[in-house]
């Protein structure tokens, strides 16, 4: 059955450094897809980023919306801006990072219905 699924239905998750909204995923009925909002805001002076995590077995595809930011990842630095695809491919470790005066708006798109129990964050280095 077809849904329509609103921004203001969407779950807000409590990810460190970001905004995300989750507008699809299992929990809202899908069975085979994940869609996130996610806005990373321009980093203050001192604030603590998110670092590095990756996924078990699936890609995270993401399309930059608007702003400007740098995905750091095992394979190596990639900037991007408004327009822009990533496709992050399984177990990779990244994040992405906003380089730029404005946010960084981002749709990241993962083909699982349920991606919490297969995202782990890479432990940060003493």
């Amino acid at each position: 059955m077809t849904q329509v699924l609103t921004q203001a239905q969407a779950k807000q998750l409590g990810l460190a450094g970001r905004k995300s909204l989750e507008i699809v995923s299992g929990e809202k009925g899908s069975q085979a897809v994940t869609l996130r909002l996610v806005e990373i805001p321009v980093p203050q002076p001192g604030e603590k980023l998110r670092g590095p995590h990756f996924h078990n077995g699936f890609e995270e595809c993401i399309f930059v919306m608007s702003g400007e930011g740098c995905m750091e990842a095992d394979s190596g630095k990639f900037p991007v801006k408004a327009g822009d695809t990533l496709l992050v491919t399984p177990g990779e470790k990244h994040v992405t990072r906003n380089t730029g005066a404005e946010p960084l708006m981002l749709l990241c798109f993962f083909p699982v219905a349920e991606i919490a129990k297969r995202t782990q964050d890479v432990a940060a280095k003493p």
